[in-house]
């Protein structure tokens, strides 16, 4: 692998012939850049590699950086560009303009039409960088968008459309699971995944790595069990029954805690398959009681358990812990126990970014872990050179014998710093500890502002002022990431930022990010440490005797570069331990991601599919094929077939009748005679559709076939994940788990493609009988504008009394009036159904107008604007969108044209509604349709 110093000065190289251009590009005109931009495009188009114009490209985006941002591009922001578009991660210490750096690649690729995307970590940070890089993409002629979490499915497809989407990473993978959920093309909002550009990268593909991204639904109710599970869990003790792995934060239970366990649930051994659910349970509870502490890992707020992302101290909003972890600490914190969901799709983030064409990344410190982004992600981690040297003074850490000692000392410093008047930046590694030095200042007099978990609304806008002049700032972790703190020459002159850290962090990333607060762009500053006997870390790496002996210290530290090195080793064995963590989670979600793969692309090909013939073919050979083994039965070590209880099984029900002899049976391969039943079973099932129109039947295959997809992946995704919370068992028997896993997972595969044909089959079959026998085509009419004005006219009703209250009393009348003559009794009748199903159309249309104002009435007026005077009887959706676009213009801002668009969806959905209640309108009773007289189909075939 080539060095980084032999990289860098390879990308210097190109970056200097970039400069080069600049003369030449400022010539151009301003409207010159769009121009160019579609020269690029066409090259591109027509076979060029978009890299053989990777100069001249970043010259044109560098010069309109120039004249839209008033930013000229360093030598070092196109070398990091230069990185990002080969794929890697760029390093780029803070200040050196990541965001500036992003700009290149992106338009580069973006010239491809295949779309680019920009990953950050918050939708704060997504919204200002596409606004302000928005300005220069739309000066050279590069549409951009915004995805969010709020957006309609509409508004998601339309920025997901433009060359360059800008979005969160836990919304894009989310994004990714729906349009593998739809059962309509259209419904999908992704593009396919092309190139991204993750901002903050070690965050999101070493952080985020650990927990994989859900989507539930349904629900399962259990809460008796959790409380139980819970109150067994509070009988226990550290050490008498429990042990507690500090190092990885995972609790067994020891010989005397499974007996307890056997005795509390009456069991007779706690590990029989049959108590895999008691004792996924009890594990849960473990966790919740001994390993998740409150304020660390998560957070009460108004009886509701939020989880706390442990880099940032953010909470982690719309998150929660799944497999049940959730409800164990909704039982141990005493709050409301929610039904658990049950898992309808999930992927890691290092199975969602290994489907990108490309990817790459900033961030300011990922050197640590380049061997888990390499493993990982193929990707490698340059380091860029600074654009000024770094003068920050990076202190030996002072490490005392009590956390009390500690935060005296941090206190006396903070205030001899804050008389002079420098600023002071002090990084916490939990909201507990966040909390518990603010109590300190406090008591000290001292004035500050404060962003965690807890507090982070202000959070960009703190973290922008923690440079200015005795500005005291306490945030938790890297709370504020991606916002710069700007020094003045005042502060300066004063030595610059302070930053103070208390209690070493986990990964050394993570400290250097912190120290990274402080020096940007060649500006002075100062880092410490206070370290203590009591930090966690401290804890999970030393012996009780070593701890002890610091003690004796009292107030007074230790200030040695030799145990701050031991510090620094104990980090990069957590690191070790973190990543065996994170590359086991991959390990087991691999399997996943092989089965994942073949359901999505299977799924796939059933949603863009114009005829399914081909695919009703697999499933019935499959189905035929399992039929043959289910009555085969074992004889002297062989199985023989059993001609007659198969012939019994399919005769008229899958193959027609009288097509096989148990002649038939004798002396051929199962595959050979699982072929020649599926072609049977096809022939029957065409004979079966025939007089059903083809777009019908086609809508009715792929909801069928889609919907026993759908139901068995969801119970894969459950029995595999039970599978993995209990094979480390396996371990006791002298076995690989993950080898047992793969064996397991594999066969359970198996069963389920077998079941899924075998439903398909089955209910295509009963689906079409149910149609062609209750349900025959002359039953089937569709109503029309003109019908719902005839029979207004016929029955002497007008627009104003369409209601049941209304309709129902005119059609007691008229049919008293004709109740002798039953050929217009039946007409009233057929009539009289269609104008209730109309009546009840509107009334969910009056529902849905309802609710909505119940949320915003703003909303239900701009759906009363869009549809005017309008009859909803007879507004098309061309009229909808028209009126839309209309009123779109006169959009004062954002959020009132996303006001707009939620009208217009929910208008849509009514008219599509009120367009299919025509189209498939059924009559309800066959005995009415078998006792018409001719005259009354003739009625029928007239309102059609």
């Amino acid at each position: 692998m080539i060095s980084d110093k032999r990289l860098i000065k390879r990308y210097g190289q190109i970056a200097d012939k970039i400069i080069e251009l600049e003369p030449e590009m400022r010539k151009l005109k301003d409207e010159d850049f769009k121009v160019k931009t579609q020269e690029f495009k066409d090259l591109i188009a027509n076979g060029t590699e978009p890299d053989s114009l990777l100069i001249e490209a970043y010259a044109l985006v560098r010069e309109a950086a120039r004249r839209v941002l008033g930013l000229n591009a360093y030598r070092v922001q196109l070398i990091g560009g230069i990185i990002l578009n080969s794929g890697d991660i760029a390093e780029m210490r803070t200040g050196e303009g990541k965001t500036l750096t992003g700009i290149f690649p992106a338009y580069l690729n973006a010239l491809t039409g295949k779309g680019v995307h920009v990953v950050t970590v918050n939708e704060y940070l997504s919204k200002r960088d596409s606004e302000i890089n928005g300005q220069v993409y739309d000066f050279l002629g590069i549409t951009v968008g915004l995805n969010g979490s709020r957006l309609s499915k509409w508004e998601k497809k339309e920025a997901y459309e433009k060359d360059i989407t800008y979005t969160t990473n836990s919304e894009l993978g989310f994004d990714y699971l729906r349009d593998n959920m739809v059962t309509d093309p259209n419904q999908r909002v992704q593009r396919k995944l092309n190139y991204c550009i993750i901002d903050e990268a070690d965050s999101v593909l070493i952080d985020e790595a650990r927990t994989p991204l859900i989507i539930s639904g349904g629900s399962t109710s259990r809460k008796n069990m959790y409380k139980t599970a819970n109150n067994f869990a509070l009988t226990l003790k550290e050490h008498d029954d429990v042990d507690i792995d500090l190092e990885s934060k995972q609790v067994y239970l020891n010989e005397q805690g499974m007996k307890k366990a056997n005795e509390f649930f009456s069991l007779k051994n706690l590990f029989a398959l049959e108590n895999t659910e008691i004792f996924h349970l009890i594990m849960n509870a473990l966790k919740a009681q001994f390993v998740f502490k409150e304020g660390i890992e998560y957070t009460v707020r108004d009886g509701e358990i939020l989880l706390i992302d442990q880099f940032t101290g953010r909470i982690m909003e719309g998150r929660s812990y799944s497999d049940g972890l959730q409800q164990a600490l909704q039982a141990k914190e005493n709050v409301e126990i929610e039904e658990e969901t049950v898992t309808l799709a999930t992927i890691t983030y290092q199975n969602f970014y290994r489907l990108y064409s490309k990817i790459a990344g900033m961030t300011g410190t990922a050197k640590t872990e380049e061997e888990e982004f390499i493993k990982i992600y193929n990707t490698r981690v340059v380091v860029t050179p600074t654009n000024k040297p770094v003068i920050r003074k990076d202190e030996p850490d002072l490490t005392f014998g009590s956390k009390n000692a500690a935060l005296k000392k941090l206190v006396k410093d903070v205030k001899e710093t804050h008389k002079i008047g420098a600023p002071i930046l002090i990084g916490t590694t939990s909201v507990e500890s966040s909390e518990q030095i603010a109590r300190y200042l406090s008591k000290a007099g001292l004035k500050f502002e404060t962003i965690n978990a807890k507090n982070h609304d202000r959070e960009a806008e703190i973290v922008a002022k923690a440079g200015q002049l005795g500005a005291i700032t306490l945030a938790t972790n890297m709370a504020g990431r991606g916002t710069d703190i700007k020094l003045s020459d005042d502060v300066k002159k004063l030595g610059g930022l302070r930053v103070f850290g208390v209690e070493r962090n986990e990964a050394r990333r993570i400290d250097n990010q912190l120290r990274g607060r402080s020096g940007r762009q060649g500006d002075p500053g100062l880092s410490r440490f206070y370290i203590s006997m009591d930090d966690d870390l401290m804890i999970r790496f030393t012996v009780p005797k070593q701890r002890q002996r610091f003690k004796s210290l009292g107030d007074d530290y230790i200030k040695s570069r030799l145990f701050t090195r031991a510090i620094t080793n104990n980090q990069k064995k957590l690191e070790g331990m973190n990543f065996d963590q994170r590359k086991n989670v991959l390990d087991y979600d691999n399997i996943l991601a092989q089965q994942r793969e073949i359901i999505y692309a299977q799924r796939e090909d059933i949603l863009e599919a114009t005829d399914l013939t081909v695919a009703i073919k697999k499933f019935q050979v499959t189905t035929a094929y399992e039929l043959i083994e289910k009555h085969s039965t074992e004889v002297h070590g062989e199985k023989t077939l059993n001609s007659e209880s198969l012939l019994k099984a399919i005769d008229g029900n899958l193959v027609p009748k009288n097509r096989f002899t148990v002649q038939d049976f004798y002396n051929k391969e199962k595959m050979d005679l699982a072929i020649e039943m599926a072609e049977s079973m096809m022939k029957l099932y065409k004979a079966r559709i025939s007089d059903i129109p083809e777009d019908v039947a086609l809508n009715m295959e792929r909801k069928v076939i889609l919907d026993s997809f759908d139901k068995y992946w969801t119970k894969h995704l459950d029995l595999a994940n039970k599978l993995k919370s209990g094979i480390y068992l396996q371990q006791y028997a002298q076995n690989n788990p993950l080898a047992i896993y793969v064996e397991q997972a594999t066969s359970l595969f198996n069963k389920m493609k077998v079941n899924i044909a075998d439903e398909i089959v089955n209910n295509l079959s009963n689906v079409i009988l149910k149609l062609v026998e209750e349900e025959p085509r002359e039953e089937r009419i569709e109503i029309t504008d003109k019908d719902i004005e005839d029979i207004l006219n016929e029955t002497g009703l007008s627009k104003d009394d369409i209601n049941n209250s209304a309709i129902n009393k005119r059609f007691d009348e008229l049919e008293k009036e004709f109740k002798e003559d039953k050929p217009k009794l039946r007409r009233l009748r057929i009539q009289r159904d269609i104008m209730l199903g109309l009546v009840m159309e509107l009334e969910r249309r009056e529902q849905m107008i309802s609710e909505s104002s119940a949320e915003n009435q703003e909303i239900t007026r701009l759906i009363k604007q869009i549809q005017k005077e309008r009859d909803i009887t007879t507004i098309t959706i061309e009229e909808v969108q028209a009126d839309f676009e209309k009123i779109a213009k006169k959009c004062k801002d954002a959020d009132e044209l996303h006001k707009l668009s939620i009208a217009r969806d929910i208008l849509l959905e009514l008219v599509q509604r009120m367009d299919d209640f025509k189209k498939q309108a059924r009559f309800e009773s066959k005995k009415k349709a078998e006792d018409a007289t001719e005259e009354d189909q003739k009625v029928k075939v007239r309102i059609g």
